[in-house]
């Protein structure tokens, strides 16, 4: 029988919870005002207060958490430790004796666990590009087999405990013991351990070559099942009144355990846990990149969960700083209807914001119908059939020899479906397409599974037809790329 998704409860209204409506309307205000942010979830004394999902993101999609994916895999570390299979002393060299070097140097010697999960490996910088190419060091060392070698033979220049590094590298290692210790995936193991009795189904994790999953990035989770994780820590590791993990390690795994910086209105410099972070107003988080958050508010008894792909982690921050803070009380609140109302009315309006279409003509419209040629590009794009199908545009690209359709919906609509179009490492996407012009259409192409937004502005002129690419985030920055093309057919 498979098992189902269990829902956290459901407040009967904010103010039940000691939460403002009118608070938590100036929150999803501001969130809806951040474009890229896709869904949230504030949950208060373990229940749900607020939640919304941007159209064209939906609750029933899981998400791409990057580096969310490390306060998991600390999880399976810290359940491994309870169990007695690990402690945070074991030493990493003793879990890998045939991938060990020949001479280890005595900072690699004394590498524990410990160090591995609170990102003091003594390591100068993130490790993680040696251990991706590949699986050896420097691209072309074929005597390195495994992601696991490939960290073992780097240089460890400080001591153990006395230096961070934010470092992607020491997650999986924190992945490969466990998987040494327990015989099994993390995956495997958390599901169940953990996601099992917390009713999280449909996880996914990627794995290295050696199908160890890759522990600091590469879980795909619902943003309930975020928002159920941090629940779990916000009740010391307790469900439905029963212990899912060890007594201790939440205030442990959450405290902070090394130095990460001076600032003291930066998120970034308050301290670092085991693979959580530390934030300011004593509240603490995981967080990936553009913005998968689970934060954790222990004076507030509350937990917000985020999935988003922004370029800048700190406002959303704030905006829980700024906006719920000061409003959350101790007791319930009198209910306050027509604040509730509004909250109701923003929640159930949350979308992706798309421009507004202009009038064109049908005539206008079949101008920019037809078969287009690129002229030679950096990726491959050889031609695009615009169609117009009623109230759907689809648009037919043959990149390197291989159909890609981009379906998109028109007039506010959002078309769902698969797309490899410029992949960005899901297919299932949610497009719309606006008129700007007579000449002009904008195509915004979410992958509705991942942080990535392409926009698409194809503008007809007096030479062909030019098709600019925008990306909303990638580790190399936000940039845009045009393609031009010539008509070949109508």
């Amino acid at each position: 029988m498979d098992r189902i998704s269990k829902p956290l409860p459901r407040a009967m209204s904010p103010e039940a919870v000691g939460v403002p409506s009118a608070a938590l309307s100036a929150f999803a205000n501001r969130m809806n005002e951040l474009t890229d942010v896709h869904s949230f979830m504030v949950v208060r004394n373990g229940m749900v207060a607020a939640e919304a999902w941007k159209a064209p993101y939906s609750a029933s999609e899981p998400h791409m958490l990057y580096s969310l994916s490390k306060s998991f895999t600390s999880t399976a570390a810290g359940l491994a430790i309870g169990q007695g299979l690990l402690s945070l002393n074991t030493r990493v060299l003793d879990m890998f004796p045939d991938e060990a070097p020949a001479a280890p140097d005595d900072n690699l010697s004394k590498m524990e666990l410990q160090h591995l999960l609170c990102m003091g490996t003594g390591h100068h910088e993130d490790t993680t590009g040696k251990l991706r190419g590949g699986g050896s060091v420097d691209g072309d060392d074929q005597s390195v087999q495994s992601w696991v070698e490939a960290f073992l033979s780097l240089p460890v220049e400080h001591e153990p405990g006395t230096f961070f590094v934010y470092n992607s590298g020491a997650s999986y290692m924190v992945s490969a013991m466990v998987q040494k210790a327990v015989g099994r995936t993390v995956l495997d193991y958390l599901d169940e351990k953990l996601f099992s009795p917390l009713g999280i189904v449909g996880a996914s994790w990627d794995t290295c070559p050696n199908g160890i999953n890759v522990g600091g990035w590469g879980l795909w989770l619902k943003t309930e099942d975020i928002a159920r994780f941090g629940q779990l820590y916000l009740q010391d590791g307790l469900w439905n009144g029963v212990r899912i993990l060890p007594e201790g390690w939440v205030a442990n795994a959450t405290s902070k355990h090394i130095k990460n910086g001076d600032n003291p209105e930066s998120d970034w410099n308050q301290g670092y846990g085991f693979q959580f972070w530390r934030c300011r107003h004593n509240a603490y988080r995981g967080d990936g990149a553009f913005g998968q958050y689970c934060v954790v508010m222990p004076e507030q008894n509350m937990v917000v969960a985020i999935t988003s792909g922004l370029g800048d982690m700190q406002t959303p921050l704030n905006i829980i700083w700024e906006t719920l803070l000061p409003q959350v009380k101790s007791v319930s609140l009198p209910e306050d209807t027509a604040a509730a109302a509004a909250l109701t009315h923003r929640l159930n309006r949350m979308a992706v914001a798309t421009g507004t279409s202009a009038e064109v003509s049908s005539e206008q419209r079949d101008k920019m119908a037809g078969t287009w040629r690129f002229a030679p590009n950096d990726e491959n794009l050889e031609t695009v059939r615009v169609e117009m199908a009623g109230d759907q545009i689809n648009l037919d690209f043959y990149i390197s020899g291989s159909l890609v359709r981009v379906s998109a919906g028109t007039n506010g609509r959002w078309a769902h479906g698969e797309s490899a179009f410029l992949e960005t490492g899901d297919s299932h996407v949610g497009a719309t397409a606006t008129w700007l012009s007579a000449n002009q259409l904008e195509v915004k192409i979410c992958f509705t599974r991942t942080p990535f937004v392409r926009t698409l502005l194809v503008s007809m002129n007096d030479t062909g037809l030019s098709v600019e690419v925008a990306r909303n985030v990638s580790f190399e920055g936000s940039s845009s790329k045009t393609y031009e093309a010539v008509k070949v057919s109508p």
